[in-house]
Order: structure tokens, then C-alpha cells, then sequence
């Protein structure tokens, strides 16, 4: 249903480019005054409408934490200012829900504030070694954020230097559809992988996502994500095994620490390619790095 949703709004938008396109002044001028008096007219209706909620008192305040929880109807309260929950409180939410897989990575994060819709982070933690660690966790994080409140303009997160040497700092701007539903943040997208809650504890699973197979390990509660290939001996990760919280390649032996974002453990310089990885409601959503040629371990 979201992603319905999402496909008509990208044809609205796209209607609106081409209104904006129009060679005849005139038409260009009365088609976008029409456009905006159904806004503003729409724009009264909902606040009215909130108003007579928030008159419910008590009964009300239900109706607008259920209002703010529907995805749809969030999307358009936003549109029009009227999201019954501030932005601040929104991405705190988010990080909150983020921070036991940023844990699994031995990160976390602060939020420092939000100014002008730029949310401040500061990244705290992460593998230092492993700077693909330091990417799978920003990732995760921008992707709660612009999931809970995708009227923030950007993000800023210190504690990526190892990303970019010349600079601790690193801008994100929002990301705008193109025409693909999947969401994409970096050139990363954001895939739904199902349900795996099935995978029993302390086993592994190859699983395909978007055609390229994926190893997914189940640590009690938790669930991890990484690149097929072992940085070792450049083979499948298939015939390997867990032993205890340690990814064992079936086909040199090489072993990797699995909640600590894939460190080689026999050597360290080696690392499995971490991907994020959310779970919410039995769902589980990955992103996956765009292919490139030749692409060897970092």
C-alpha cells in the first residue's frame, strides 16, 4: 500500500514538472493557482480536523499518537505542517530504535540538535579499522531517521574521518525519488528481504536480494548481514559455519567476529562486508552498495 502510495506521488510530482514546463504563460499560471487553492484548501480542512481531535482531550491525544504511527498518514500531515509530533522528538525516536543494531557493530550514536531541519550526530564507537563498519552504521542511521521524519532537510555526522580523511565532517542531503521505489541513500538501496525470523538461532542463511546472494547469521535475538565473498580466498561463504559468535569460511577455515561488523579474527587487515540491516514488525529491510567492477575487499 506504502508503495502505491509512493508511485502517485512521484506522478504528481511529476505532473507538476511538466504544468511548470508549459510554453503558454497564461496556462502555466492558472493550472499552478489551482494546484495551490486545492493545497490550501486541503491545508484547513486537516487543521480543522485536528482541532476537533485535540477538543477530545484525553481520547483525542489516542487518536493522534494512531495518526502518527500510520505511515500514509503521517506522510501527509507532514505535507502540510501538521504532524502531531515534532521533529526533534521524532528522530530521537529513531535513534532510539537504531541503537541496539549500532550496539551489534559496537557503536552509537548522540544526537547534538537539529537546526533549521539539519539533524547533528555524532558517531561514537565504531570499528576503526573497518571503515565500511563506520559506512553500515551512517547508513542505518539515515535510514531510520528519513523513515520517522522525512522532513529533515539533512545530516550532519562527525565521527566518520575514516571515510573522509580530509574532513571529520560529512553533509547527507535528503534523498529525492528518481522513478525507483526502493529507497536510496548513497547509492545504496533499501531492500525488503521478508521474514527471517524463521532462520534459527546461531545458523546462517544465504539468501538472494536483488539477484546478489546475501549471508544472513542469527545471533539469539540478533541478525546480522554480510557480503558473500570471504576476503580471504575469495570464495562463497555458503559451506561456513558459526561457532560461537565467530563466521567460519567453509573453504579456508578463516574466521570472523560477526557482531563486531565482520573483523578477521586470524587476520585482522581482513574484514566481511557489513551491510545494514533493520528489523521492525517481523520485517527485515537491507541496504545493499551498488556493484561496481572489480570490486575486491577493502
Amino acid at each position: 500500500m506504502e508503495k502505491n502510495f509512493q508511485q502517485r506521488m512521484q506522478q504528481v510530482e511529476g505532473l507538476i514538472r511538466k504544468i511548470e514546463n508549459v510554453s503558454d504563460p497564461e496556462a502555466r499560471e492558472s493550472a499552478l493557482a489551482l494546484i495551490q487553492s486545492l493545497m490550501d484548501f486541503h491545508g484547513a480542512s486537516l487543521e480543522r480536523l485536528m482541532e476537533v481531535i485535540a477538543e477530545g482531550g484525553e481520547a483525542g491525544y489516542v487518536i493522534f499518537d494512531k495518526l502518527a504511527r500510520d505511515g500514509l498518514v503521517a506522510s501527509l500531515l507532514l505535507l502540510y505542517g501538521l504532524h502531531p509530533v515534532d521533529l526533534q522528538t521524532r528522530v530521537t525516536q529513531a535513534l532510539d530504535k537504531v541503537r541496539p543494531y549500532l550496539d551489534s557493530h559496537g557503536g552509537n550514536v548522540e544526537l547534538l540538535g537539529i537546526t533549521d531541519g539539519v539533524v547533528r550526530l555524532r558517531l561514537q564507537g565504531s570499528c576503526k579499522s573497518c571503515p565500511s563498519s563506520a559506512m553500515t552504521l551512517k547508513l542505518a542511521i539515515e535510514e531510520a531517521i528519513y523513515a520517522a521524519a522525512p522532513d529533515v532537510v539533512g545530516i550532519e555526522a562527525e565521527g566518520v574521518s575514516a571515510l573522509q580523511p580530509q574532513s571529520g565532517l560529512v553533509q547527507v542531503e535528503r534523498p529525492h525519488s528518481n522513478g525507483d521505489v526502493a529507497h536510496s541513500i548513497n547509492g545504496n538501496n533499501w531492500e525488503e528481504v521478508g521474514n527471517l525470523q524463521s532462520l534459527a538461532q546461531s545458523a546462517v542463511q544465504i539468501k538472494e536480494v536483488r539477484g546478489r546472494p546475501v549471508l544472513f547469521c542469527r545471533l539469539g535475538e540478533a541478525l546480522y548481514a554480510y557480503g558473500n565473498d570471504c576476503p580471504a580466498c575469495g570464495q562463497s561463504l555458503a559451506s561456513g559455519h558459526l561457532e560461537t559468535t565467530n563466521f567460519v569460511c567453509g573453504e579456508c577455515g578463516t574466521k570472523f567476529d560477526v557482531i563486531r561488523a565482520g573483523r578477521g579474527l586470524d587476520k585482522p587487515s581482513l574484514h566481511l562486508e557489513p551491510y545494514p540491516l533493520l528489523v521492525e514488525h517481523g520485517l527485515t529491510k537491507i541496504a545493499l552498495p551498488p556493484l561496481l567492477a572489480n570490486q575486491g575487499a577493502a
